[in-house]
C-alpha cells in the first residue's frame, strides 16, 4: 500500500459535542484544526493527534441504538509521561495516553476486540499489507492496530453508530488501493465517492465488520 501520510486517523461519533470538544481539547489536549460539514446534520470536528487526525462526528439527530464496534480502545503516546494515563471520553470510549514508546506506540494504537484472531492476522496482512510487528499487533506508518482481546464483536447493519467506528488511511490512489484490497480478499463498506475537490474515498471491512476509510486527500496528493 502506497502511503500518503504515514498516521492513522480515527473517527467516532457522538450527540455530545460540548462535552466531546471539551474532553478531547482540554482533558486530552489534542489541538484543534477545523470542522467540516458531513451533510445529514453532521460535522466532523479534527484535532491532531501526533500526525494522526482525531476526527469526532457530531450528530445532530439521535444516533441509532447499535451495539459497539469492535475498536474498543485508542492510546496516545505523549513527550513526557511517567507512565499510562487512563481515560474515557463523555461517551465512555477509552483512550489512553501512554510515554512515547511505551509497547511500541511512537504515534497512537487502536485497540481490538476480535471474534478470529486469525482472520484478523490475514486480513491486516494480505488484504491492507500493514507490518506484522509482533503477536496481534500490525504497523501502518506509525502507527498500530493491536488485537488487545478475542471476544464476541456484533456486526451492525449501519456504521455511524456512537462510539469508535472507524480508521482511515491516506493514500496516493484511492481507487488502485481499494480494488487492491478486494482483489486480496476485502470486501467492501462503501464504492468510491468523491467529495467536491477535496477527496476521494472507500471503506473496506475489516473481518468483524469494522470500517476503514481508504482516502485520497487532495491536501496530501495535489489535485484529484
Amino acid at each position: 500500500m502506497k502511503l500518503a501520510k504515514q498516521h492513522l486517523d480515527v473517527g467516532l461519533f457522538s450527540n455530545k459535542r460540548e462535552e466531546q470538544l471539551a474532553f478531547w481539547q482540554q482533558t486530552v489536549g489534542l489541538p484543534y484544526d477545523h470542522v467540516g460539514k458531513l451533510g445529514g446534520g453532521m460535522q466532523q470536528h479534527r484535532h491532531h493527534m501526533n500526525g494522526s487526525i482525531l476526527k469526532m462526528n457530531h450528530a445532530r439527530d439521535p444516533l441509532p441504538n447499535l451495539a459497539p464496534s469492535g475498536i474498543i480502545g485508542l492510546q496516545i503516546a505523549r513527550e513526557g509521561l511517567a507512565a499510562p494515563r487512563p481515560l474515557a471520553d463523555p461517551d465512555g470510549n477509552k483512550v489512553t495516553l501512554v510515554p512515547k514508546g511505551h509497547d511500541g506506540v511512537e504515534g497512537i494504537a487502536v485497540l481490538l476486540r476480535v471474534n478470529d484472531p486469525a482472520a484478523h492476522d490475514r486480513f491486516w496482512t494480505e488484504a491492507m499489507q500493514y507490518e506484522r510487528v509482533g503477536e496481534g499487533r500490525y504497523r501502518c506508518g506509525d502507527s498500530l492496530i493491536v488485537i488487545a482481546e478475542q471476544g464476541k464483536v456484533e456486526r451492525s447493519p449501519e456504521w455511524r453508530g456512537p462510539g469508535y467506528r472507524y480508521t482511515t488511511v491516506q493514500v496516493w490512489d484511492c481507487v488502485a488501493e481499494y480494488e487492491g484490497i478486494l482483489a486480496r480478499g476485502g470486501t467492501s463498506g462503501g464504492a468510491v465517492r468523491v467529495l467536491g475537490d477535496t477527496v476521494r474515498f472507500a471503506f473496506v471491512c475489516d473481518p468483524d465488520g469494522n470500517h476503514i476509510e481508504i482516502s485520497q486527500r487532495a491536501s496530501l496528493t495535489g489535485s484529484l
